[in-house]
């Protein structure tokens, strides 16, 4: 007996179907933001050690993680002004705030070896910049029996302590018995009544 060849029977064209495309989040952007500038800390600090071997790559890598809080704040500005309103704003403020704050703790944190320092540093009143930007003078005095490098983590807040952002300040080679200065200053401009706080330091 012979077999007939199966055809497939179609009853109309072929439905498509396609997923809905899920909205994009500003808020999830913002926070990924956050996210990537605490890894970036993390990552740039990694391999630092104690001694006088690992002092320029602590230098450096304050350094970028300055550049990467400046930089997640800017983004966090610019979704800010893209999304319009109020609301908008406090969600880019508060962004900002946390990226600055992420890089400026994983700048302190991730020195192996360092000690801490937090009593050897004091901090000024905030003034403007020429910039327009907050700062705040810092004075190191080194209590210890040799030389030693400074990494300050200062924390900006309003006058009811809460966050407004943050930075890390490398204080280079400071004598045993000797003080430096250091200027600490915002990644962004704040409005209102603006306070600094030594929040961590480290010697090294």
């Amino acid at each position: 007996m012979d077999r007939q060849p199966l055809t497939r029977a179609t009853s109309g064209p072929r439905r498509t179907v396609q997923r809905p495309t899920a909205p994009t989040n500003r808020h999830h952007r913002l926070a990924a933001g956050v996210l990537a500038v605490a890894v970036l800390g993390s990552a740039v600090l990694a391999g630092c050690s104690s001694g006088k071997s690992a002092r320029g790559e602590a230098s450096a890598a304050a350094g970028e993680v300055q550049k990467a809080a400046s930089a997640a704040a800017s983004a966090a500005s610019a979704l800010a002004s893209a999304a319009g309103g109020v609301g908008g704003l406090l969600g880019s403020a508060q962004a900002e705030a946390s990226a600055a704050v992420s890089a400026a703790s994983s700048a302190v944190a991730g020195i192996k070896g360092g000690l801490d320092a937090k009593g050897d540093v004091s901090v000024g009143a905030v003034s403007t910049g020429s910039d327009g930007k907050p700062q705040a003078q810092l004075t190191v005095t080194n209590h210890g029996q040799e030389s030693y490098r400074y990494v300050v983590q200062v924390n900006f807040t309003d006058g009811s302590g809460k966050l407004l952002d943050a930075t890390a300040v490398t204080v280079q080679d400071v004598a045993a018995g000797q003080s430096a200065q250091a200027t600490a200053q915002a990644n962004r401009e704040l409005s209102g009544t603006v306070k600094a706080e030594v929040a961590n330091a480290v010697r090294f």
